[in-house]
């Protein structure tokens, strides 16, 4: 199953347009022309990279772990490690920037303590079919995840 992420698109333009914002009055006073055309290629490539990484997200349960892909990046969560799962209103942390809506946090204790925050499209079918692959892990009633 695959569960992509709920994206908050407004953060995401605007730290965009406040690069090139920056970028531009960087090369006003003393651009050239092959300056500008690196500096664009580069800002291209680079804001390419960061809406990628930021409108990919995606949960996918597989047979063995919980992989979280975002661009280029992947984690792998086995099951077994998966200790609980957590409403959480933390803002600008995790996969993804989210400013508006409450997510979860997914601890786990493979091969390292850690948690990862997430902010499925549907919650509560993420929960479901969480709880059908860890039978384990502790979740919050469910007024927690309004």
């Amino acid at each position: 199953m695959v569960y992509p992420a709920k994206v908050n698109k407004v953060p995401v333009i605007l730290s965009f347009l406040m690069v090139w914002l920056m970028a531009a009055m960087a090369l006003w006073p003393f651009a050239t022309f092959l300056m500008v055309m690196i500096m664009s290629v580069c800002f291209i490539l680079s804001a390419s990279v960061v809406w990628w990484y930021a409108t990919s997200i995606q949960f996918v349960f597989d047979e063995e772990y919980l992989l979280v892909k975002s661009g280029p990046f992947k984690s792998k969560i086995p099951y077994q490690g998966i200790t609980k799962i957590a409403p959480t209103n933390a803002e600008f942390t995790g996969y993804q920037i989210s400013t508006a809506d409450k997510g979860l946090e997914l601890f786990y204790q493979t091969p390292a303590q850690g948690s990862v925050k997430m902010l499925p499209q549907d919650k509560w079918a993420f929960l479901s079919e969480l709880t059908k692959r860890c039978p384990h892990v502790q979740i919050p009633q469910a007024q927690h995840f309004k």
